[in-house]
């Protein structure tokens, strides 16, 4: 088999895998993040047609230029609209639309006019409005990209004020893709405007295969990132990350009961040690001290300088310390992990090595004395 004919056998897979994939989150067979599935399923199924050109070149045996037609250039326009869609809905599957956000219209709006003004005869063959189009192009995927990046790390930065085990629910994967995906796109740019992109598309294409498959596997294992009862999901939302909000400067309660909540949590960390729980979360802990999420968060923050990934982190570490200078322990790294409450070894190794300079192993041995 020759680098045609097996390039021609991967854009197959990269299209029936686009396909399968799109109906897998659109059918969403497990249920979790029903809205942020259902996007990046339309994302999925619109995403495919980059390569529906050459699929149907195969199937026909004589070249074939879909991507000339009106409806599939909108449709490629539109995704990656849709993928910034679904990124907001994983990362706030409160989220609804408003009337403000026909704002999102705009651009392909615009494009749309491009496209249709030379077909009334009104700048056709026009170097400007070829400029244009390629512009909206660029403009449109760079922008949107480049937002649900931003999107990402701000949830990131979020879901460490409510949950001390971030790494099923952080969309890590997300945001990789979208520097790989973007890397891919320069290098595919820049090589075909100074070199023949023929030799190259085996690549690139092998390369996108790579990245589908891998969005197919962590997509797929992506677990609920909120929890799926409202009221809960809506009060971990509302919950300010930004220390330099006003609602986050002024007191929401008097230091006497700041310094009252904060005594009870140190007891109860202390003594039930809940911070052993790897599920664990703020609404968990809160229950445990009889106070508001709101509240708990605003002494974890204010009282200790801290978020609640820190704060609770802290404390397995300390344990974890003990477990790994116990001569009498028997217990692996892996296993060290667990008793502390941690659910992985890549997340213990992380934490371990950002609050100790050293990593578990190192530890264990002494090179920290």
């Amino acid at each position: 088999m020759n680098t045609s004919e097996l390039n021609r056998f991967i854009v197959v897979l990269i299209y029936g895998s686009l396909v399968l994939l799109s109906l897998l989150k659109l059918s969403n067979p497990l249920k979790v993040n029903r809205k942020a599935n259902f996007w990046f399923g339309i994302f999925l199924f619109l995403w495919s047609s980059f390569w529906l050109d050459e699929v149907l070149t195969l199937v026909k045996d004589a070249p074939v230029q879909i991507h000339s037609i009106l409806s599939i250039q909108v449709i490629q326009f539109l995704t990656p609209i849709m993928f910034y869609f679904s990124v907001l809905f994983f990362t706030n599957p409160s989220f609804k639309f408003k009337i403000s956000d026909l704002k999102y219209l705009i651009l392909p709006v615009v494009f749309l006019i491009n496209l249709l003004l030379p077909r009334f005869g009104i700048g056709e063959n026009s170097s400007v409005s070829e400029f244009i189009f390629i512009g909206l192009i660029l403009f449109q995927a760079l922008f949107y990209t480049g937002l649900s990046y931003v999107t990402i790390r701000k949830h990131q930065k979020k879901i460490q004020q409510f949950s001390a085990n971030t790494e099923g629910i952080n969309l890590n994967w997300l945001e990789y893709i979208i520097v790989i995906i973007f890397i891919i796109n320069i290098i595919y740019v820049v090589y075909n405007l100074s070199y023949d992109s023929t030799a190259l598309n085996f690549f690139i294409n092998g390369a996108f295969l790579i990245v589908i498959y891998s969005v197919g596997y962590y997509s797929l294992k992506q677990k609920e990132i909120y929890p799926v009862e409202e009221k809960q999901r809506d009060e971990l939302m509302s919950i300010d990350t930004d220390p330099d909000t006003e609602e986050v400067k002024r007191k929401l309660i008097p230091d006497e009961e700041l310094q009252k909540i904060k005594t009870q949590l140190e007891d109860i960390m202390s003594r039930q040690k809940p911070y052993l729980e790897s599920e664990l979360n703020l609404i968990r802990l809160s229950e445990l001290l009889s106070v508001s999420t709101h509240h708990l968060s605003y002494v974890i923050n204010t009282g200790f300088g801290k978020n609640f990934f820190q704060y609770v982190n802290e404390y397995r570490i300390e344990h974890a310390k003990h477990l790994l200078k116990d001569a009498n322990s028997k217990l692996s790294i892996l296993g060290i992990a667990y008793e502390s409450g941690f659910n992985s070894k890549t997340s213990f190794n992380t934490t371990f090595k950002k609050l100790t300079n050293h990593t578990p192993s190192e530890y264990k041995n002494g090179s920290d004395l």
